[in-house]
């Protein structure tokens, strides 16, 4: 939950009469951003008048950092109708009927998260006079401001470029936020400091013109080391984790490069572009593989238009040599490797002298949170210090406080991390108890940063146009009960992820947990109930190491008691030593299901109405614009019978993917599909045999080349998962193959529920249509 309670209508300090915020920033502002914001603000204005194509304003204020939101679903997690609120805007004859007044999210990037108490100071005031007066920190570092109206933008933009912060590329088809360790320079374990040279990366592809033709968003990451999660390389479209070693007697800097991973609705694991590869070449290979993806990245499928799907296209071996190929085709650029001397330079340095923490006595809690909050750096009596911010959120009010504290015991090395919390880098032992003070005294104190209680979670419903189910309602609803308990957890329990995400995209990084959740729905006759996939074998080490899978859909009222299940047998059954993941590995996914199995059952609407809810939301569960069809006939059994099967199969598919065997798992995988697609297509043609030509061809012409399949936000992709799946010989396929496989089947049935409720929807309106009375002539 939020926390501390928000007024409705946050109030907006007014504007300046007598300068804009352009006439008096303009000297404080870089030349080439304050030109950049100018061209913006023009265009802004030419769409207004109808002078720009929306397509093309949509990529450009993409590009600028500013996105739509959502409202049909208005209901925020702390229960507020987000209908109801009177947003704060610089136009107060503006209505709430257009475009331009719906107000939607701003992100702000933060490169390697790393902020300065001027900037907290600068997002707290903006929170307060543009948005809902509170700054979300996401899994990528990133700042989010939400409920920010596309008029206020510009000077928004210009307030945070007179502090050193750009929103150019912060959304679109671009290079996104380059993220970083928060622990880089005073981790045990690192390789080197990756700071310089995830900040060197940042300013050089800023606006390079080798990435402006993407047909999609691009990833970067930097790690110190390859055995954290701290920078999540191998999730990312190319990720940098720093290695040392010697050569003729002296320490050499270099990386580890991977490229291709991501996770989304169908994870690929990052293959290795280079073991080593010396610090002088990052940024000539990285412009290299941007030419590479430009040039041959898909553009007209957005669905496949990510470089990971490149890779696995070329593979890795000749995706290498096209990257070689193009690096002598560059014209040398000084950049290339200007930055090293300051990368090899690069210290930040203390603002107190190190002390030891002393007897006491403490305050209460304390010993509670330094134990889980408070990390030891390499450099002795110097400590990080986590603040844990529930959902990702602190107040406006929380912010400037931070600031402060920042000011106070550090020289501002603060870092956003990508468990959506903040940590105070080069506190000195000795100030941790008045630290902890001063949290307190703002809410922030909470204990078990990086724990089981300790949940990440994307906008779900809140605000998400994507969203199914409200993965920050459940955060809120898990955090609350698991800390409650924390201190009586084992540590091998306390230590678990949990991380929901509130449809398939995997914003909230469900496949990397230890326990994963995504969002789903499932009608139950005339109603809607949600739901999440419960996702089990992911990895958070090792820059998330492996991918879970789904194992079943729970109820949304019901994932409390799951976790409880889960955990609960986790304890009781592991044997000595044994890591989550080993277990879950030992007993299989098999028995993880059956002990959920009851929890799957789905009462009726009259049965318990409560369950036909989402956390935090009073209201009937609906996804917004889709219409909820009645049951007609036999129609509903027979297709719930074949997408039942359908689910039978694909959970088959996961139980041969753990055994290792990936012919068997893919071809289980394609028959969970092709059940799913014959069930749905049988209601359109009840002559439908079993031949799989047959199926498939029938499918194409009368779901997809009709557009009933047809997902409103991702379009056919989910159709040609299984349309490629019939064409291809998946005859040699690896188990990677075979693991994106299964999720493609798995999604593909999700994509079946969802179209039935289409066709339920279409055949409730033809017969209220038919029955209605023939206006008389």
């Amino acid at each position: 939950m939020r926390p501390s309670p928000l007024p409705l209508a946050p109030q907006k300090v007014e504007s300046m009469s007598e300068q804009t915020w352009k006439e008096k920033l303009q000297p404080r502002i870089r030349e080439d951003w304050g030109a950049e914001i100018d061209v913006f603000e023009r265009q802004l204005q030419l769409r207004k008048q109808g002078k720009m194509e929306e397509k093309l304003f949509a990529e450009t204020r993409l590009r600028r950092g500013a996105y739509g939101q959502r409202y049909d679903n208005g209901q925020r997690h702390d229960g507020v109708d987000t209908r109801k609120i009177v947003y704060p805007t610089n136009n107060p004859t503006k209505g709430p009927d257009t475009l331009w007044d719906a107000p939607g999210m701003h992100r702000i990037k933060i490169p390697f998260g790393a902020l300065t108490a001027e900037q907290m100071d600068l997002f707290a005031a903006c929170s307060e006079e543009y948005s809902d007066a509170i700054c979300h920190i996401t899994t990528r570092q990133d700042i989010q401001l939400h409920f920010v109206h596309i008029d206020d933008t510009p000077d928004l933009m210009r307030r945070m470029a007179a502090v050193g912060i750009t929103t150019r590329e912060a959304c679109g088809n671009s290079v996104r936020n380059i993220t970083g360790c928060p622990l880089a320079g005073v981790c045990h374990d690192e390789g080197f400091d990756v700071s310089p040279y995830a900040q060197a990366a940042m300013h050089f592809l800023l606006g390079h013109p080798d990435v402006q033709d993407f047909g999609r968003k691009f990833k970067i990451a930097f790690s110190g080391c390859k055995q954290h999660a701290c920078g999540l390389t191998t999730i990312h479209d190319m990720g940098f984790t720093a290695l040392t070693k010697v050569v003729n007697g002296k320490a050499e800097r270099g990386f580890k490069v991977d490229v291709g991973g991501g996770l989304g609705a169908v994870p690929y694991e990052a293959a290795t572009l280079y073991e080593w590869l010396p610090e002088a070449e990052i940024l000539p290979v990285t412009q290299a593989v941007s030419r590479v993806f430009a040039r041959l990245g898909e553009k007209a499928n957005r669905a496949r238009a990510r470089i990971k799907f490149l890779v696995a296209k070329q593979g890795i071996e000749e995706f290498r040599r096209l990257v070689e190929e193009e690096r002598p085709k560059l014209r040398h650029d000084p950049r290339f490797t200007d930055f090293i001397a300051n990368a090899h330079e690069w210290e930040e340095k203390p603002l107190r002298e190190p002390k030891p923490l002393g007897d006491g006595p403490f305050p209460a809690g304390f010993e509670r949170w330094r134990k889980t909050n408070a990390y030891a750096q390499r450099q002795a009596g110097y400590f990080v210090a986590t603040v844990k911010l529930p959902l990702g959120d602190a107040t406006a009010d929380q912010m400037r406080a931070l600031a402060q504290m920042a000011r106070k015991y550090t020289r501002e090395t603060v870092r956003a991390t990508v468990e959506q919390n903040l940590v105070f880098r080069w506190i000195s032992e000795a100030d941790l108890p008045e630290l902890y003070s001063d949290l307190q005294r703002i809410g922030l104190s909470e204990a078990g940063a990086e724990s089981i209680s300790d949940i990440t979670s994307c906008p779900g419903t809140d605000t998400c146009k994507l969203g199914i189910s409200a993965s920050r309602g459940l955060a809120g609803e898990l955090h609350e009960r698991l800390y409650a308990i924390s201190e009586k957890l084992p540590p091998e329990v306390s230590k678990l992820r949990i991380k929901a995400s509130g449809c398939f995209n995997s914003c909230g990084q469900h496949h990397i947990a230890d326990i994963g959740f995504l969002g789903v729905g499932r009608k139950v006759g005339r109603h809607r109930m949600p739901h999440f996939q419960l996702v089990i074998g992911g990895e958070w080490a090792n820059n998330g190491g492996s991918y879970g899978l789904a194992v079943g859909a729970i109820p949304s009222k019901r994932v409390p008691q799951v976790v409880e299940r889960v955990t609960e047998a986790f304890m009781t059954q592991r044997s000595s030593e044994e890591s989550f993941q080993t277990w879950v590995a030992r007993i299989g996914k098999a028995k993880i299901r059956d002990m959920c199995k009851d929890l799957m059952e789905l009462p009726t609407f009259e049965q318990d109405p409560d369950m036909y809810r989402d956390w935090g939301d009073p209201r009937e569960y609906t996804t917004g614009d889709m219409g909820v069809g009645e049951c007609a006939g036999e129609i509903v059994p027979f297709v719930q019978f074949g997408l039942a099967a359908s689910e039978r199969v694909c959970f088959d598919a996961q139980l041969k993917l753990d055994e290792g065997k990936a012919a068997e798992a893919t071809a289980l995988a394609y028959q969970a599909m092709l059940e799913a697609a014959k069930a749905i297509t049988h209601e359109k043609n009840l002559n439908l045999g079993n031949d799989p030509d047959e199926i498939a061809s029938e499918f194409k012409k009368l779901l997809v080349d009709t557009q009933l399949f047809r997902d409103p936000y991702a379009g056919d992709k989910f159709a040609h998962y299984f349309l490629r799946a019939h064409d291809k010989d998946s005859a040699s396929f690896g188990l990677e193959q075979a693991r994106q496989r299964v999720q493609e089947a798995q999604l593909f049935i999700e994509a079946s529920h969802a179209c039935v409720e289409r066709m339920d929807a279409q055949q409730a309106a033809a017969t209220a249509a038919a029955a209605a009375p023939t206006p008389a002539e």
